[in-house]
């Protein structure tokens, strides 16, 4: 059953977002997920939430493989480098 990973997020350093972004697509790819959306929130609809202006979703085969993608030693410097260059909120759901 497939998995998406939703996030939303500001980038607050620039230059380390450009030099982890072809990094991370490569990493995600690997692991089998693969970009279903990425971009600006352009309105929001309903809630008292303000979002972070960037949105998206990825796509994994099954919720092991997001979870085991996210968890991994090959995303962790990855993820500590994303984590300096983006204020972000991720969740993980599981299709069916």
């Amino acid at each position: 059953m497939p998995a998406y990973v939703h996030f939303n997020l500001r980038v607050i350093d620039t230059t380390k977002q450009e030099a982890l972004a072809p990094r991370f697509q490569a990493a995600l790819q690997e692991a089998g997920g693969r970009i279903l959306h990425f971009g600006h929130v352009a309105q929001v609809l309903e809630g008292d939430a303000v979002p972070l202006p960037i949105a998206g979703v990825f796509e994994f085969p099954t919720l092991d493989q997001a979870l085991a993608f996210y968890n991994s030693e090959k995303y962790a410097p990855i993820k500590a480098e994303r984590q300096e260059a983006q204020q972000a909120r991720m969740f993980v759901v599981e299709s069916g």
